[in-house]
């Protein structure tokens, strides 16, 4: 009788990796011809160096065994883009101290600029960012009060901030779904902490796009003089 809970296991284990197998390969199949209807490269291949290319973007930075896979390459709205699945692992020890890993995935995109762009970060407000504010950390405030009350912002330069976030783009954000959003260098970060369904790909494509399409004419101008 012992045996049979053995077997039972090793059926649930190989049923986990067919099932498993099987959604990676859909998955791979539906980025892949979305990302050629587009006109972008596909590679469904472990590319190890993101963290090392965008080390400002702390997301990518995480854990270890760090690797993209299903990336996607070329332009979007005249901009060079890069999409992909990202993965790493932490571990823990349980109570019999036996040590534990912990896979996490995400997706990602990246939006290239022609101007050096200051720090910016915009994610929706949760609920631990209201008691932060209570006690005088707060994010940085808007004229529109709804998106004050759906995004929590930072930045060093706080004009920066303004600048970029005025009317046009607070209303074109709140018109949209919400993700994370990180300006660093010349590039514009959008992810969440789940993985994007390929619909949710084209919309992280174009919020990032429709944001910097949106920047002022007077601020393009004062970062071509800066550059």
């Amino acid at each position: 009788m012992e045996a049979v809970p053995f077997v039972i296991f090793v059926l649930v284990i190989i049923v986990f990796i067919v099932l498993s197998a099987y959604f990676a390969g859909k998955r791979r199949k539906e980025l892949m011809e979305w990302a050629h209807s587009k006109s972008l490269s596909f590679e469904p291949s472990k590319h190890k160096n993101i963290d090392d290319q965008y080390p400002d973007f702390k997301c990518f930075r995480q854990g270890s065994n760090r690797y993209a896979e299903n990336v996607m390459r070329g332009s979007w709205s005249e901009k060079p883009i890069l999409a992909f699945d990202y993965h790493y692992e932490t571990h823990s020890t349980n109570s019999k101290g036996q040590r534990q890993t912990h896979h996490h995935r995400f997706s990602a995109i990246i939006v290239g600029s022609d101007l050096v762009l200051k720090p910016l970060f915009i994610r929706p407000e949760g609920f631990f960012d209201k008691i932060t504010e209570f006690v005088g950390f707060d994010d940085i405030d808007f004229e529109s009060a709804e998106f004050s009350r759906k995004f929590y912002v930072k930045a060093d330069d706080r004009r920066w901030a303004y600048d970029v976030i005025h009317q046009r783009t607070m209303e074109f954000l709140l018109d949209r779904p919400q993700f994370t959003i990180q300006f660093a260098g010349r590039d514009v970060l959008v992810h969440r902490s789940s993985r994007f369904s390929v619909q949710q790909f084209e919309q992280a494509l174009e919020i990032a796009s429709g944001i910097l399409d949106r920047l002022p004419d007077y601020l393009v101008k004062q970062m071509k003089e800066g550059n």
